[in-house]
């Protein structure tokens, strides 16, 4: 599919990957229409830091992807839709897990509905490495077993689920895209490098963590934009789950000691409670096999190994380390 030729809808468009991907597809000259969560304030998110000559090219739909009759409206005109629409915090899904359900589940079915509805060519939705839990054999294919280990990762599996019924029972032309640990500029504290880059660039040496020993793959923003992409173009990803990882795992620890090592500091650790999951919702290891994606979509990480690693955090780090940019982040708070 040559998306030059079509209009794209990107849900959850303000949020971290959404404005990248936005900014990427309007870069390479694809009409979009971008899908914001409706606020008084009229922030369109992350949308709002784009450069202006990106930003008077986007289409803004101001919505709720919980709201069906929103969601169809805002893909009328379209021929792909890339849902990223998601609440996504672990921890928040342990206080609040029926919003999960709402926006995760439900926003996943209205997109499913909607495009089905209007005909649409392709519809990806995002998953995540999540659903593996814990992994049992490593590097994890998209065959590894699914795991719910938090109400978040749960709901996820269940928006999988109802994405590849729709595939099989109306040939709904779905694809699943399923990135590990995306990290970049414009994440949340949410997520451990930015935490750590945060609190380094404020001067601290001792650095407020969860679990230490847990790995990761770690795969930077711009190879999961590249990825999204590569899946929407591809007819061979309909029907198909495709995971999305640099292929390379580092533990908690080492990723805090590389970082500090990047921005010039020893660092010490200090575990708090509060960070911490409970111990049967832990995911221990995560480690993508991205072979699929390699011969399905022609995906290659280019951020790949310890030293793409590397590349990706001193992006990462010179955006976070700016003035204006610590400014919009509360290092002090644990954030949900």
């Amino acid at each position: 599919m040559n998306l030059k030729n079509k209009k794209i809808l990107v849900t959850g468009a303000d949020g971290f990957i959404g404005s990248h991907l936005v900014e990427e597809l309007v870069r390479q000259g694809i009409e979009v229409r971008a899908f914001v969560f409706y606020n008084s304030f009229n922030s369109w998110g992350w949308l709002d830091e784009s450069p202006e000559e990106l930003k008077t090219k986007i289409d803004i739909f101001s919505g709720d992807i919980r709201d069906p009759h929103g969601v169809e409206q805002a893909m009328q005109g379209c021929n792909v839709v890339m849902h990223l629409a998601s609440l996504i915090g672990i921890p928040y899904s342990y206080h609040s897990p029926d919003s999960y359900v709402d926006t995760n589940i439900k926003g996943t079915l209205n997109i499913l509905q909607a495009a089905r509805k209007l005909e649409l060519e392709k519809i990806v939705c995002t998953s995540t490495s999540e659903v593996y839990g814990t992994a049992r054999y490593v590097p994890i294919d998209e065959g590894h077993p699914l795991q719910g280990q938090s109400p978040y990762s749960a709901t996820k599996i269940a928006a999988d689920q109802i994405a590849m019924s729709f595939y099989c029972s109306f040939g709904s032309p779905v694809a699943l895209i399923r990135p590990f640990n995306t990290y970049g500029p414009r994440q949340s504290l949410r997520a451990v490098i930015p935490t750590i880059i945060t609190q380094l660039a404020k001067s601290k040496t001792t650095i407020k963590l969860g679990s230490l020993h847990p790995t990761r793959d770690f795969s930077f923003v711009k190879d999961i934009v590249n990825g999204f992409i590569a899946i929407a173009e591809s007819d061979a990803s309909i029907g198909e789950a495709i995971n999305v990882g640099s292929g390379f795992e580092i533990s908690i620890k080492e990723l805090g000691e590389t970082i500090g090592d990047l921005m010039g500091s020893k660092i010490k650790f200090n575990t708090e409670e509060i960070r911490l999951r409970p111990g049967k919702s832990e995911v221990e290891r995560l480690l993508a096999d991205n072979s699929k994606a390699n011969q399905i979509i022609n995906w290659v990480p280019k951020y790949a190994g310890k030293e793409g690693l590397k590349r990706g955090l001193k992006e990462t780090i010179d955006w976070y380390s700016h003035p204006e940019t610590l400014k919009k982040y509360r290092t002090d708070e644990f954030n949900f």
